[in-house]
């Protein structure tokens, strides 16, 4: 059996009270194996984001718990939370999140910087070399492409070696070929490195990149699929979306 780099146990999080009480996650159980890449679906206000930033400990959930190997983020005091958070996870947004007045290098070693350590050498030269930005270090955002960016967002979430790296959408602000490379970047990540990928995507031809999809609907785990492909993965979103749209 494939151990989880995280396990979510019977999460809920609303939003609001009374008549404008949102159920963001109803009791959502999961495991998200290690060495895996995992794909997170939904519909729009399905529950994708909440749950991923509960697991990333950027959120809290009501109730349930979340646990990053062995540690359940819910016991952990502020301190311990913020040193897990910057050791054991990776987070990839959708907007890069990049310091505009660093270069590419200083962004991808900030984490690690602001922790007092220094990168693991083969390792640093190994997520370069995987994410194709050797000549590209010295420039600052703005002189890089959006695809660029993102994989200067990618490295920086590699470099740390997180037990498990989240992305939040990472090919939502880029063109088809940019996302490509993007993706490509976190397949081989995982499948070359052991890397642990979770992100959430909207996006059929990036859920097929994945060893694995996990559906929401109104914040249930409602199907999953392994091994996906492009039209399996379509097939059950449109049925998703009729069968939210005819409730």
């Amino acid at each position: 059996m494939t151990n989880a780099a995280a396990r979510v146990i019977g999460l809920t999080k609303t939003y609001g009270s009374g008549e404008a009480r949102i159920v963001a996650l109803d009791d959502v159980t999961l495991d998200l194996a290690e060495r895996e890449f995992t794909a997170v679906m939904g519909p729009s206000g399905s529950g994708k984001s909440t749950l991923m930033h509960c697991c990333a400990a950027l959120d809290t959930a009501d109730k349930g718990s979340v646990f990053i190997g062995d540690e359940d983020l819910t016991q952990l005091k502020d301190k311990a939370l913020t040193r897990l958070r910057r050791d054991q996870i990776g987070f990839v947004f959708q907007s890069y999140n990049l310091v505009p007045t660093l270069t590419a290098q200083e962004n991808i070693v900030l984490p690690l910087a602001i922790a007092g350590r220094k990168p693991d050498p083969d390792w640093y030269d190994a997520v370069i070399a995987t994410v194709g930005l050797g000549d590209r270090l010295s420039h600052k955002p703005n002189e890089l492409s959006g695809g660029q960016q993102q994989r200067v967002a990618v490295a920086r979430a590699l470099v740390s070696r997180p037990r498990i790296v989240f992305a939040d959408e990472p090919t939502g602000n880029l063109d088809s070929r940019s996302g490509a490379e993007v993706l490509d970047l976190l397949r081989s990540s995982v499948s070359d490195h052991g890397q642990t990928v979770v992100m959430v995507t909207h996006d059929p031809v990036a859920a097929s990149h994945t060893d694995r999809v996990v559906f929401l609907a109104d914040g249930r785990i409602v199907e999953e699929m392994r091994d996906p492909d492009r039209d399996g993965v379509l097939e059950i979103m449109t049925r998703m979306t009729a069968a939210t749209e005819g409730s």
